[in-house]
């Protein structure tokens, strides 16, 4: 079978399938655009189950990414992609993409001289078909039914109601800053979102049974995600707290590629759409990439930065920041030179928090201690202290946000910058600086909201005024 593929569309669908497996020897070939064409998309569906609705589809897809076409064996339910070939690691490819069930039981995609880009590793296993399941889960089965290889054993951003994770297993979503990542990871005592960035990986939201119990592997259910023991006994349950939501079977769990959130979603018989009957994180400055490299999510929920003040004449036109200028003058870049280290110090932010966690961490050490740890490391860019908790440190500033003391202990997030790079202000400027930024934000805000309240009331006044100058030369 062989589709062609117009560059002057830019999605473009192709249906014709009606079974639920394909015999070995299939062979399915797409035309990839000999031009590029931002935005293209190519699917050919070539099986589908209807036992749910909506129903699992299974596609093979040519899209745009950056500049080139990557080929990949796709699910859908319903037009939601459950899972992908391409999910780690893109198959590029030019000219076609050919989608094979070799006679020895390999599934492949192959590009120009059957270069192999993609397998499922199962030549010579007894393989007879592929076949796609009620549950969603995509498999190679052999003459008995046996499973050779499933789709489910290959978590991607999403997984499906009856689909198990095991400890050290993991759900992972791509931002569109190419540096990161999001991770939901199962560990023996929790499970946990994870940001990871090159060497580093930070926590920022976790789940744990009580009474100190272990996970052995989770599951979606059709009333959340539940967590069992090595004995096969369920141990915890995250489902929805509206009781709205509890009468409605769990479709999928998601982890968002940009905001990093968990969701857990049903489906809308009456609205035809999938809906979020839980989230983990529910407001925005709790996400770890809610804003930029150095900036601070303040507590109305908009960004601020962290900016240096580098000489006396930068003062006057650093009053308006924006996005990009975060962070310019405390850059880490320079710290580890092996020739000659910039020297650096600690600048105190108050009433600033992060909300990553897993970081290095001291106890029983002071403030002071903690900033000094963070010196000591050239790879260090930031230092939370905390009375209650002790003494994290940060390879990035990320995940920082404004928070209300409320008595829970000494908080103090510490940002290394050159040293002498504040104009010889001292540790009061920067801590003065972030302040004001985050009360600029917060204040324009509450002068917008009473600024409109008080135009109301004058105008209202003013109005009542006219109304009864008018009746008054009307008797």
């Amino acid at each position: 079978m062989q589709l062609y593929f117009f560059i002057s569309l830019t999605i473009f669908f192709t249906y014709g399938y009606s079974k639920t497996d394909v015999p070995l020897g299939y062979q399915l070939t797409l035309e990839v655009p000999f031009e590029y064409s931002v935005g293209f998309i190519g699917r050919a569906f070539l099986m589908e189950n209807n036992e749910t609705k909506p129903s699992f589809k299974v596609a093979m897809s040519v899209e745009d990414v950056s500049g080139k076409y990557s080929c990949s064996l796709q699910v859908f339910l319903g037009d939601v992609k459950v899972w992908s070939s391409g999910h780690y690691s893109k198959f590029y490819t030019s000219n076609i993409c050919v989608l094979e069930l070799s006679h020895d039981g390999d599934l492949r995609l192959k590009g120009p001289k059957d270069r192999v880009g993609w397998r499922s590793g199962t030549s010579g296993q007894g393989v007879q078909r592929l076949q796609m399941l009620r549950t969603g889960n995509l498999v190679l089965v052999d003459a008995l039914g046996n499973i050779k290889w499933q789709s489910f054993n290959f978590p991607t951003d999403v997984m499906l109601s009856g689909q198990r994770l095991s400890v050290a297993s993991r759900l992972t979503s791509f931002p569109s800053n190419p540096t990161s990542y999001f991770s939901l990871e199962i560990e023996p005592s929790r499970i946990a979102l994870y940001l990871n960035s090159g060497k580093w990986n930070y926590s920022y939201w976790e789940f744990k049974p009580t009474k100190n119990r272990n996970i052995a592997y989770i599951q979606l259910g059709p009333k959340g995600l539940e967590l069992f023991s090595y004995n096969q006994k369920k141990i915890a349950q995250i489902h929805p707290s509206d009781e709205n939501f509890q009468f409605q079977p769990m479709r999928f769990l998601a982890l968002g590629n940009q905001t990093g959130n968990l969701r857990l979603y049903f489906y809308s018989p009456s609205m035809s759409k999938f809906d979020a009957s839980f989230q983990a994180l529910n407001t925005t400055c709790d996400l770890p990439l809610a804003c930029k490299p150095y900036g601070v999510c303040t507590l109305s929920g908009t960004c601020s930065c962290i900016q240096l003040l580098m000489t006396k004449n930068e003062t006057s036109t650093s009053t308006s920041t924006t996005a990009s200028d975060c962070g310019r003058g405390i850059s880490s870049r320079g710290f580890c030179k092996s020739r000659k280290k910039m020297k650096a110090e600690m600048l105190e932010l108050k009433g600033v928090s992060s909300v990553l966690r897993g970081a290095t961490k001291s106890f029983n050490v002071s403030k002071e201690a903690c900033g000094d740890l963070c010196l000591e490391d050239c790879n260090c860019t930031a230092a939370l202290y905390s009375s209650a908790k002790g003494c994290f440190v940060y390879g990035m500033v990320i995940g920082v946000k404004q928070v209300e003391n409320k008595g829970s202990g000494l908080l103090s997030y510490m940002v290394k910058v050159p040293k002498g790079g504040h104009g010889g202000h001292g540790k009061s400027n920067l801590k003065k600086w972030v302040l004001i930024l985050v009360g600029v934000v917060d204040g324009l805000i509450i002068l917008l909201v009473f600024g409109g309240l008080g135009f109301y009331l004058v105008s209202k006044r003013r109005r009542r005024s006219l109304s009864n100058g008018i009746a008054t030369d009307s008797i």
